[in-house]
């Protein structure tokens, strides 16, 4: 695991977030404004594979021996295990515009960061769904001291007025955590989910633990969208195993189910047991 870590945002729980507050804003027009999104059957333009495979068979007598060799690319460190990229910028928040710098949450809560496309894509209602979704459900992650932050290439004035229209009117309402605006792009692509010839995002979510080290990603294409189930219990199993180093989980562990002991003895206990 990587080791050095340097911060995360955080402020308190809900309101925990550093800004400059000024009046509630208010968006330039409440018409919700349609954008449309293009599936491309492959996308083109993604990272470079990370890891480069090399193999070589040999025979010896009757029985063939296969070397496969596995190096991690020179150009580019995988994502998981090592330290998130940071970033400060704006974001909308209680229809307010704040500032969110990610290294302000080291050593104070995880991080869900998660991307989807567009703000008002109502071809793809599956990130609307998403957005609400980790919003009605926040006080669960906030119980484990975990933050969430959505981000999307849209302006903070695109954002503000997604959350000030209602939800029954193709809208957020009000969220329980920060939208992040990504206008530039720089956030995406640090995390290898934008899309270079569409500039828009892929669906990646990312968990984050307190030492700023991702622990875990996924990415899904436009049409696919994520659970927060299974984003809620990876992140319980992240923190059952650093709270309990020499254990890890089984496929589908959920808390106050057997883990297992990394060794041959006591993952044989572990199958006899189940």
């Amino acid at each position: 695991m990587a080791a050095s870590t340097a911060a995360l945002i955080s402020s308190a729980p809900s309101r925990a977030f550093s800004s400059s507050k000024s009046t509630p804003l208010v968006a330039a027009s409440s018409k919700p404004i349609s954008q449309t999104l293009t599936f491309p059957k492959s996308i083109h333009g993604l990272r470079l594979p990370r890891v480069a495979h090399s193999g070589s068979l040999s025979r010896g007598g009757s029985h063939a021996r296969k070397s496969f060799v596995v190096k991690a690319s020179a150009v580019e460190l995988p994502l998981v295990g090592n330290v998130a990229p940071d970033f400060e910028a704006e974001a909308v928040f209680d229809q307010e515009f704040i500032k969110v710098k990610l290294s302000e949450y080291i050593g104070k809560k995880y991080v869900i960061l998660f991307f989807y496309p567009l703000d008002f894509t109502f071809v793809c209602p599956t990130g609307k769904h998403e957005i609400t979704a980790f919003s009605d459900r926040h006080a669960e992650f906030a119980e484990l001291n975990t933050e969430i932050l959505g981000v999307s290439v849209d302006s903070v004035f695109s954002h503000l007025a997604w959350v000030q229209t209602d939800r029954k009117s193709g809208g957020l309402g009000d969220l329980k955590y920060p939208l992040i605006s990504d206008v530039t792009k720089s956030i995406s692509k640090s995390y290898d989910v934008l899309i270079p010839d569409q500039g828009i995002a892929l669906r990646g979510l990312f968990i984050i633990d307190k030492e700023g080290v991702i622990q875990h990603s996924t990415v899904n294409n436009l049409a696919i969208g994520r659970s927060v189930d299974e984003t809620k219990r990876t992140l319980q199993a992240l923190q059952y195993v650093q709270d309990n180093p020499d254990e890890v989980c089984p496929a589908g562990w959920k808390p106050g189910e057997k883990s297992m002991k990394p060794d041959p003895k006591g993952s044989k206990e572990y199958f006899s047991a189940i």
